[in-house]
Formats: C-alpha cells, sequence, structure tokens
C-alpha cells in the first residue's frame, strides 16, 4: 500500500516509476495505491520486499504486510450485500 506525492511533476513521474516497478515484478492492483502479489514461502517474501525497498521514491509513504497463507484463504470478499464465493487462495504480499 503507497501514498505517494503527485502534485509536482517530479512526483508524478516517480510515482508512475514505482507503479510501473510494482507492474514489473508481476504485481496486480487491488484498488488504487494497493497492490498484491502471490508468493511461494517466506524467503521470497523477504526478497520481493528487498527489491521494494531498493526502489522506494524519495518521498511518501509505502507499507509493506506479508498475509500466510491461511489469512488470505481465510479472507471474506463482499460486493454489495453480498458474499462472493472465493477459491481457495495462496500467500500473499500487500502493500
Amino acid at each position: 500500500m503507497f501514498d505517494l506525492p503527485v502534485v509536482e511533476k517530479p512526483d508524478r513521474k516517480a510515482a508512475s516509476r514505482f507503479r510501473n516497478f510494482l507492474l514489473d515484478q508481476g504485481f496486480a492492483m487491488a484498488q488504487f495505491s494497493v497492490y498484491y502479489r502471490m508468493l511461494s514461502g517466506k524467503e521470497k517474501a523477504q526478497t520481493m520486499e528487498k527489491r521494494i525497498r531498493e526502489n522506494l521514491p524519495d518521498y511518501g509513504s509505502v507499507q509493506v504486510i506479508a498475509i500466510t497463507d491461511k489469512q488470505y484463504e481465510n479472507m471474506k470478499v463482499f460486493k454489495g450485500k453480498y458474499r462472493e464465493n472465493t477459491k481457495k487462495r495462496e500467500q500473499l504480499l500487500l502493500f
């Protein structure tokens, strides 16, 4: 999850570079400024966190959270008043 400044042109460019980095790394957008990627294990999550750290913009806030397979599997998804049928999910790295 991130909140990056976009008022000045250099900040917009930095935010775009960061979003493009995430997409190049295989992340998908869940919501604006919330991206996720499935990873297979704690070591891969730590490696991805290191890559993210190396590509942070100079300004703004970036948060990384790792969710275990079991936690992600138990997620409930609602659309309107109805629960969406969910299939088994894999480990997720959100930020």
